[in-house]
């Protein structure tokens, strides 16, 4: 567990625990708690009074985090998406601060045998959860043709996304794509090195990955729970890892934004009630950061505030 936790190092740490401006008797969520890097730091600025509540859809963050914080009074675990934080009693008092870390977290694509990479051969199989729900290799077995290729378009941006899925369609007959091995082969042989140091199965295996895991639809029940949820003057902390994320974290603060949204050439549209404000802009890591932890160079950390 220790060697984990060694591999694994929070993105924007400072910055996105500052945005939260944790004050000792607060009461703050981390829903993606992963290997508990920002937890850490924010039950390091909590009083006796406060609570830090936890979540992740991993049962392996949660045994990390029941190995770790079960004994303190102020920590509650809770093995669930964060996109149900809504329905935690421990949730229904109100929160001074959501901090929510997206994507595939670093122990995940270090253990080969989640599937979540390509760089080492194993089962394909990419669940966070993997007490529920069915495979990247399930999904791979029974998707029309079409549904695969707007998997990999929608998700992953893949320009190939038709020839990709229609060679999958036609190998998984004789040969079932049950592998992370045979996937990246069977990309690279139908597109081949286009980008110089990218692997030409990363966008497609990104797509599976978005898909297995319902993120996007995740981060949308997430962001609307958090806005009931945050009391006024609470913070939502957030890191995204590609534009699909980033975009819907930062259309979802605009819209609550109080603006008006209508089109120039249409007719007035009267702005609905302001309930969430930024906190100056979106966030990079610094070079300092980059230089450690190049995983983080796609990162962008969004602060907003709830108003009354």
């Amino acid at each position: 567990m220790a060697e984990q936790q060694l591999k694994h190092i929070p993105v924007m740490l400072g910055e996105a625990v500052e945005g939260l401006a944790v004050h000792s008797g607060g009461r703050y969520l981390d829903g993606t708690f992963g290997r508990g890097g920002h937890a850490r730091a924010v039950l390091s600025r909590l009083g006796p009074d406060g609570r830090l509540l936890l979540m992740d859809r991993d049962p392996q963050a949660i045994a990390t985090a029941q190995a770790e914080f079960a004994s303190d009074p102020r920590v509650s675990i809770r093995h669930a998406n964060f996109s149900t934080m809504a329905e935690w009693d421990e949730t229904a008092g109100g929160l001074d601060g959501i901090l929510l870390d997206l994507g595939v977290s670093s122990p995940q694509l270090d253990e080969a045998a989640r599937g979540f990479s390509f760089m080492a051969d194993a089962p394909l199989d990419m669940r966070m959860d993997t007490t529920q729900g069915e495979s990247a290799a399930d999904f791979l077995a029974h998707a029309s043709e079409k549904e695969i290729a707007d998997v990999l378009w929608i998700y992953g941006e893949e320009r190939f996304s038709r020839k990709i899925a229609r060679a999958i369609v036609e190998d998984r007959t004789d040969n079932p794509i049950t592998r992370t091995g045979q996937l990246a082969s069977l990309i690279e042989r139908v597109v081949g090195r286009r980008e110089p140091g990218k692997h030409p199965a990363t966008r497609s295996f990104q797509a599976l990955r978005i898909r297995v895991n319902g993120e996007l639809d995740a981060l949308e029940h997430g962001l609307n729970a958090a806005l009931e949820l945050l009391k006024v003057g609470g913070r939502l902390s957030i890191i995204s890892f590609h534009s699909l994320e980033d975009r819907a974290v930062k259309l979802f603060i605009r819209d609550h934004s109080g603006r008006v949204q209508g089109s120039r050439r249409g007719p007035p549209v009267a702005a609905a009630p302001a309930r969430l404000a930024a906190v100056g802009k979106a966030r990079f890591p610094s070079d300092e950061e980059l230089s450690v932890n190049p995983r983080s160079r796609s990162a962008v950390l969004r602060v907003a505030e709830k108003l009354a």
